[in-house]
């Protein structure tokens, strides 16, 4: 590895943004993906495995790649101590989250609530101004406070996360949706919560809803379809 690709990579990591280390087989030639200048074949490839967090060899016409994806770690805040949350954190860590849970209400954020998850109980606004969300962040909001939720969501919305959800009703949701608009936010913008949050798999306890919930955190970040969700 030349000095300027390991530095380049270095920084690819410290930005937190996904890469691929691209390395040409057997001659050893190597580049970083995706790159403007390679070869549509060649981004495609380093794009799909870094989609499927995997890497391996590939064979593009000729020539055999190894594709070394380096992805950020996938981090889900979770807005809101509640009871849904102590349901959720324990499904998302086996499907590869590191979990923080932000709450400023001390009662509710508590170890004992929630063992070995991180903590934060700064306002959520503050917080996500902390942990700065990426393409591999998802954030939930959980609390029905308006107080706690909208400027953790309209920290969410200026960010890269690739998954923003919002617990509530339609009519709920409606009324969030308003008062995001008063922040600034444009209705392409808010079409990237997905509220009421979850698939639709007429949750109601706090564990069946959190399971709807990381089926549709996963199955965005798997791109599978999803149906729309209703027009608050």
């Amino acid at each position: 590895m030349t000095p300027d690709i390991l530095a380049a990579l270095e920084q690819a990591k410290q930005d937190k943004r996904p890469v691929v280390l691209a390395t040409r087989l057997p001659s050893g030639e190597q580049r970083l993906l995706p790159d403007p200048d390679a070869p549509a074949d060649l981004n495609e490839a380093a794009t799909r495995a870094l989609d499927h967090d995997e890497s391996g060899t590939v064979k593009l016409g000729d020539t055999d790649w190894f594709l070394h994806a380096y992805n950020p770690p996938l981090r889900l805040i979770v807005v809101g101590a509640v009871h849904i949350a102590q349901a959720l954190v324990p499904f998302a860590v086996p499907c590869g989250f590191s979990v923080t849970v932000v709450d400023p209400r001390r009662s509710f954020a508590s170890d004992e609530r929630f063992p070995d998850t991180v903590i934060s109980t700064d306002w959520p606004d503050e917080a996500l101004d902390k942990f700065a969300p990426d393409s591999r962040t998802a954030v939930v909001t959980l609390t029905h406070d308006p107080k706690l939720d909208d400027p953790a969501l309209d920290r969410a919305l200026k960010s890269q996360a690739f998954y923003i959800g919002a617990l509530g009703s339609r009519r709920t949701h409606a009324a969030r949706l308003n008062r995001l608009r008063e922040l600034g936010h444009q209705d392409d913008a808010l079409s990237r919560i997905r509220g009421p949050v979850g698939l639709n798999i007429e949750a109601v306890t706090a564990p069946e809803i959190a399971l709807s919930i990381i089926a549709e955190i996963v199955a965005v970040r798997r791109n599978a379809p999803l149906p729309s969700k209703p027009a608050p």
